[in-house]
């Protein structure tokens, strides 16, 4: 928004402009050359005005992108002012202003019709051709679907040799079309593109010339890919493709500063061959998960060079895990019967999603470990849960995450995978159930922690807690987890107070079955609470026996004996009075005050 100082401070330019009689021949050329002055001599609340005017008249960017360049100086003095200025309000302003010549950049950069004109003019004299291929090599990597267009273009054989010369030129921005290109028929052009990677010399062209040497029938064409890989890097000759294919996905996942997308643009681009069309096409995504996008689409050229290269889906789960934690709609390209990241994982087994997980410990990155985790909650036994990459068990390791939901996933999936044999950090899992049921604030989140988070974590973790109970788990003590399950009894939650009865009712402990009863008889809980208690009452009697105090008993007994209780809960409570298998005394009396003399 605009404040009410520059608002005044336009007023006032507009009020002097139009004493002149030239408030309607104000040109963009003026108010960016005001706002430069101005700024110059540090008068910042004009500086400010006129920056918001510019902005205010939805300039053209390509115009506004003229005049900085025609002015080279007054350029520089703007990215000045947002590296030095002490004004929050004109280095904001001053931002979006040079966010709208990058945008002209971007337009004049990826017009078509101007770099056709510009391939065009390759084939004229030596200082056209110059001056071509510098505006080529500006256009970077928009230059080269139309540069492959000319080249299969049979009426355009003249232009042919410089074309093919300029090619390599363009640089570092070509390598992602022409290696997408890789995929065309026509043997000599796929040659020249061969010739042109080698001679750009980055390396990561080559798990793409590699696969070339593996999988290309033409022998002329893998020789000329070998002679590519070794102007490059003559120790990755014999790599094969699948490992390299890996490596670069790696460095994409990790956000290679090599490997970023064109500068200057609000968009990246993902390219693709259509072999219907034979052209190159490119979808738009966002910067902000292209790098997750390539690391992808690496992996999946590593395991179309080796199927069996497993790492490769491990890395591939990590980055779609990534990719998604931005919160952006998944590119079109993905199709709209594309499956989410989490039904990849939970179909890929437990050993690629231990790898993603042990990348997602190493790195803290919350969001991968969370997703590996919940998929391994689903398909994972104990077995494979406890899987070892190294020397460590990322599983184990989530229990100790910063993040809670994490820590909570980790202990959940444990718990219902239900270990018998003793591993270390079984204690853990037990005090992140318990944590997640009490909703205890403790440690770092990461992710997103709403009311809704908790409340699902609170009873996931009771209902992992039940399944530990009722399989008797010889390994996870849930008798650490009693105090919050008691005080989970008096919570406000109808479906958190059950599960806390139900659990409690596997727990051996005087503690326990009495916070059961003291439930089960609170006549302010629901009468669905109330007789859901009973009945873990009755659970608890028969595996324990009675660890009730008398007064406890008799109030117990006074719900069954009075014919004013509710039936349903006077049915509970007398199954609970029973299974706690007491004195004959007791029954006797209950028998005896029914009876009729």
């Amino acid at each position: 928004m605009v404040n009410r100082r520059i608002v005044a401070v336009m007023v006032l330019v507009g009020c002097l402009v139009a004493g002149t009689g030239l408030a309607q021949e104000r040109t963009l050329a003026d108010n960016w050359n005001d706002f430069l002055h101005f700024a110059k001599i540090g008068n910042l609340d004009l500086a400010k005005g006129y920056a918001q005017a510019i902005l205010d008249s939805d300039p053209d960017p390509v115009a506004l992108l003229n005049l900085s360049q025609a002015n080279p100086t007054g350029y520089e003095l703007a990215t000045r002012v947002v590296r030095t200025a002490n004004d929050a309000e004109l280095v904001a302003l001053t931002e979006r202003l040079l966010a709208v010549i990058e945008r002209g950049r971007f337009i004049r950069r990826s017009d078509p019709q101007i770099i056709v004109e510009e391939v065009r003019r390759l084939d004229g004299g030596t200082r056209a051709r110059m001056n071509a291929t510098e505006r080529l090599q500006n256009a970077g990597e928009y230059a080269i679907p139309f540069m492959l267009d000319a080249m299969a273009d049979p009426t355009r054989s003249g232009e042919l040799k410089n074309i093919i010369e300029t090619l390599p030129k363009i640089g570092r921005p070509a390598i992602r079309p022409l290696v997408a290109a890789l995929q065309m028929q026509d043997s000599t052009i796929k040659g020249e593109i061969i010739r042109a990677l080698g001679k750009i010399g980055y390396t990561q062209a080559i798990p793409y010339l590699r696969y070339v040497v593996e999988n290309e029938s033409s022998s002329e064409l893998r020789d000329l890919a070998t002679q590519s890989i070794r102007q490059i890097n003559p120790s990755a000759v014999n790599t094969p493709a699948a490992g390299l294919f890996y490596q670069l996905g790696d460095r994409y996942y990790y956000h290679d500063e090599s490997l970023a997308p064109q500068q200057g643009s609000p968009i990246a681009n993902v390219w693709f061959w259509n072999g219907t069309t034979s052209r190159l096409e490119r979808a738009e995504v966002a910067p902000t998960y292209f790098n997750e996008l390539m690391s992808m689409r690496c992996c999946e050229w590593s395991l179309k060079s080796d199927s069996q290269f497993g790492l490769s889906i491990g890395l591939w789960l990590a980055a779609f895990f990534k990719a998604e934690a931005t919160g952006l709609e998944m590119p079109e390209y993905f199709g709209q019967n594309h499956a989410s990241a989490l039904v990849y994982a939970t179909t890929a087994g437990p050993e690629y999603l231990h790898q993603a997980l042990s990348r997602a410990m190493n790195d803290k990155n919350a969001a991968v470990a969370l997703g590996a985790v919940e998929a391994l909650a689903t398909n994972a036994g104990e077995k494979s849960l406890l899987y070892a990459v190294g020397p460590a068990q990322p599983v184990l390791q989530a229990l100790v995450f910063p993040d809670r939901a994490v820590r909570y996933s980790a202990a959940i999936a444990i718990a219902n995978a239900g270990p018998r044999e003793n591993f270390n950090d079984s204690l853990l899992v037990v005090q992140n159930l318990a944590e997640a049921l009490s909703g205890a604030e403790s440690g770092q989140t990461m992710t997103d922690w709403t009311p809704e988070m908790a409340n699902s974590y609170a009873v996931r973790a009771a209902q992992a807690m039940l399944k530990v109970g009722v399989s008797r788990n010889p390994v996870i003590d849930l008798l650490q987890a009693q105090s919050a399950l008691v005080a989970a009894t008096r919570d406000s939650r109808q479906q958190i107070q059950t599960l806390a009865s139900d659990v409690l009712a596997y727990i051996s402990s005087p503690n326990a079955q009495r916070a059961i009863a003291e439930s089960a008889l609170n006549a302010d809980n629901s009468m669905e609470v109330r007789i859901a208690a009973f009945n873990s009452l009755a659970n608890s009697g028969k595996m324990n026996g009675s660890m009730l105090a008398a007064d406890t008993i008799d109030q117990i007994y006074g719900l069954t004996s009075s014919v004013e209780t509710d039936p349903d809960l006077r049915a509970a409570a007398a199954a609970a009075f029973g299974s706690l298998n007491l004195p004959s005394q007791k029954v006797k009396t209950l028998i005896l005050d029914q009876a009729k003399s």
